[in-house]
């Protein structure tokens, strides 16, 4: 591991040069050589205001038009009976982002290169090709949410999906971080219209709070719930968020010296992602009890319209303001995460500092993406709600493999230094994997065997998870304690605040032993079997089987 001082002494690792210099925020500017000490609580809010935004975006650019209208599915087929599934979400979200801020504020490099360089050519053209795939298609489901609510209002989509694209373009193209974030900020205020849609639906605050604590499935299990629980993992926790904010944070120029800011960014971003979720839980859960559209799901444009039916032309009004304002944040977001890889990966200047015709290969992938994801979305008699379930479905499948990897370069000492995972966190994020596995491995035994005893399976699943975690932590506790003999006869004394990664190339590469390469070659092979079983029971939704 490189020390301080030869960390000092070699130029940062920075990827474009226009990563580094002052803080400017929304809310205002922190200079770049800014070590003064916040000492009463105004001080610390006004540099968390200007910190603030990469961990909020990220959250609430989550909460987009498949979000949305994945958590109205979830209201409106079950009620409130998955309101747990959001709060157990809560410490995946933080967890997962947390380990991305360190990543980025310590290393001045985006997650797409950073796999590259770690993991080698194959592998980090697996996981970058995984996230430009998934990418692409939830930027189509975010004109799908485009088309649906504006049609709600009896705008045209050959009208609205242009529009749309057109702002998405020119809010990016000021070449302005400042501006580019006070635009997001817009967004995330809207985003709050599904706290009064939630109370116009009169919730009963003690099934609520019921549901929120005590887990609903009973007669209301299948593969359907199953495919609508990954749904909702993957619409909440996506691996676009793992780039989006670690590339966001570099762009904004933040260093370790801001890390406890960033990390409370992230932490109140996680909870306003999860109101927002349940909000809209509530409020489609509530209106549609008891009526005839209770079960009934088609996309989020009839939702708009049963809220009409049910609450008043007002709440259907909201519901389409909040799904088009979520539509937009997710795919500036969503696009501007796939920009930055881009840049990583092929070494292009990529930053919102820079103008037009200072980065033109990351404005220009950027507008390309939204121009075709916009005109896929033009082509008449697309099955728009089972591609949109589809894709956070998608994502909850792969999200797996994109946790793996952030977990093996948060191990990584070469890269981190003194900011490594400690061994609670490695236990932490090896449960939070392996539960997502069995998520999808619980879909692909229903969708093969649909008359199979699924809660005897869940229970086999649970021994060999157990199993499997136990052997898990004995690993880990081992490795981390040869790692911390390794570091106590080291006895360099490290300030963390000051220490970050030294250029890539001075790095010494990883050697992978004999277990890393046949867990990633058992993850991969998981992955191909649990896409193929999603994409056949998304055909049986489309077929009406």
């Amino acid at each position: 591991m490189q020390n301080q001082a030869q960390a000092r002494n070699l130029p940062p690792a920075v990827l474009d040069q226009a990563h580094v210099g002052d803080i400017r925020g929304a809310f205002g500017t922190v200079r770049e050589h800014d070590l003064g000490q916040r000492k009463t609580w105004l001080a610390r809010l006004r540099t968390l205001l200007v910190i603030m935004g990469p961990g909020l975006i990220v959250m609430v650019g989550d909460n987009d038009a498949g979000g949305v209208a994945t958590y109205a599915q979830a209201g409106q087929n079950y009620g409130t009976h998955l309101l747990w599934v959001l709060l157990l979400l809560v410490p995946v979200l933080i967890v997962n982002q947390e380990m991305v801020v360190r990543l980025g504020l310590v290393t001045g490099v985006g997650h797409a290169k950073l796999i590259f360089e770690r993991f080698g050519r194959f592998w980090g053209a697996f996981s970058v090709g995984d996230l430009l795939f998934v990418n692409f298609l939830t930027l189509v489901t975010e004109f799908i949410g485009v088309d649906l609510s504006m049609s709600y209002f009896g705008v045209s989509p050959y009208i609205s999906v242009p529009v749309a694209a057109v702002l998405l373009i020119a809010s990016t193209l000021t070449g302005s971080f400042r501006r580019w974030e006070t635009v997001m900020y817009l967004f995330i205020a809207v985003n709050f219209l599904a706290i009064p849609l939630a109370f116009m639906s009169h919730p009963v605050a003690g099934t609520v709070i019921h549901d929120f604590f005590i887990p609903q499935m009973g007669s209301h299990f299948d593969s359907n719930m199953m495919l609508l629980i990954i749904s909702m993992v993957g619409t909440t926790v996506a691996p676009w968020q793992l780039f989006f904010q670690q590339s966001n944070v570099i762009d904004k120029r933040l260093t370790p010296r801001w890390m406890g800011y960033e990390r409370a960014d992230t932490v109140i971003g996680s909870f306003v992602v999860i109101i927002g979720a349940a909000a809209l839980i509530i409020a489609t859960g509530f209106a549609f009890h008891g009526t005839n559209l209770a079960g009934a799901f088609v996309d989020g444009g009839a939702v708009a319209k049963g809220l009409s039916a049910t609450l008043g032309s007002f709440a259907g009004t909201c519901f389409a303001i909040i799904l088009l304002n979520a539509s937009l944040i997710g795919a500036a977001a969503v696009t501007l995460s796939t920009s930055y890889a881009i840049g990583d990966t092929f070494g292009i200047k990529h930053s919102l500092h820079r103008k037009v015709s200072d980065a033109p290969g990351f404005y220009i992938s950027y507008a390309l993406l939204v121009l075709v994801a916009g005109g896929i979305v033009l082509i008449p008699h697309a099955p728009l709600g089972v591609i949109t379930t589809a894709v956070q479905a998608l994502a909850g499948i792969l999200l797996p493999s994109a946790t793996v990897f952030l977990l093996l370069l948060c191990n990584d000492k070469e890269v981190l230094g003194p900011w490594v995972n400690k061994l609670w966190l490695n236990i932490v994020s090896s449960f939070i994997v392996g539960v997502l596995v069995m998520l999808s491995f619980i879909l692909a035994a229903q969708t093969l065997f649909p008359n199979i005893d699924i809660w005897l399976f869940i229970k086999v699943l649970i021994v060999v998870f157990a199993a499997g975690l136990l052997a898990s932590i004995m690993m880990l506790y081992r490795s981390k304690g040869k790692a911390n003999t390794a570091a106590k006869e080291a006895a360099i004394e490290i300030d963390p605040r000051m220490w970050r990664m030294p250029p890539l190339q001075e790095l010494s590469k990883p050697v992978w032993s004999k277990t890393r390469k046949f867990g990633m070659i058992v993850l991969r092979a998981y992955l191909l079997i649990a896409v193929i079983m999603m994409i056949v029971k998304a055909i049986q939704l489309g077929l009406g089987m």
